[in-house]
């Protein structure tokens, strides 16, 4: 694909990731993303020719720049014990800190079609298996794996019941695990 090419399908997926954002998947227009995104509809059509292949090529994306960011904070603590893990969890409190409000548009787009939840469930496993065989105690990282997922979930689901300070706690108890305490 031409770098132009590339630079218009890279605007039209952040396009729709806003507006999914914004106001939902089922609320996404093409008409609206092509707007966004300041390309023709039949622009937008040429790179992605329905909303389903939009909203699936979305969560590809958002899968890719978290593996990618994920990789590079790894990176950054090479050599020291559990570093996937610790990444995973400094990207989770990131994430947490920066207040966005919930993935609900992920949630809502996995709804829509169940077909968008193979990539997903996919690129979980891996990532545990990965988190688990990088990890110098496997049980230990599952264990604070499925908190951060569980506290994900309640995110994503809007069941959200820790005050500000149980959550720092429980984050202060999860980097104490990973670091050996």
């Amino acid at each position: 694909m031409s770098g132009r090419r590339s630079k218009t399908r890279q605007k039209i997926l952040e396009a729709a990731a806003e507006i999914a954002r914004e106001s939902g998947p089922g609320n996404l227009s093409l008409d609206a993303v092509a707007a966004r995104a300041g390309v023709s509809k039949g622009g937008l059509l040429y790179h992605f020719p329905s909303k389903t292949a939009l909203l699936k090529a979305v969560v590809g994306s958002f899968v890719a720049s978290f593996d990618d960011e994920l990789a590079r904070r790894k990176a950054a603590k090479a050599g020291r014990a559990d570093a996937l893990l610790e990444a995973y969890l400094e990207l989770f409190v990131e994430d947490h800190d920066c207040r966005r409000p919930p993935p609900s548009g992920l949630l809502a787009a996995l709804s829509q079609d169940p077909d968008f939840l193979a990539p997903v469930r996919r690129h979980d496993r891996a990532l545990l298996d990965r988190v688990r065989q990088a990890a110098s105690d496997p049980a230990m990282a599952l264990v604070v794996y499925l908190a951060i997922q569980g506290m994900r979930g309640m995110n994503l689901l809007g069941l959200d019941v820790l005050s500000d300070e149980e959550f720092t706690e429980a984050v202060g108890r999860l980097k104490a695990i990973v670091a050996g305490g």
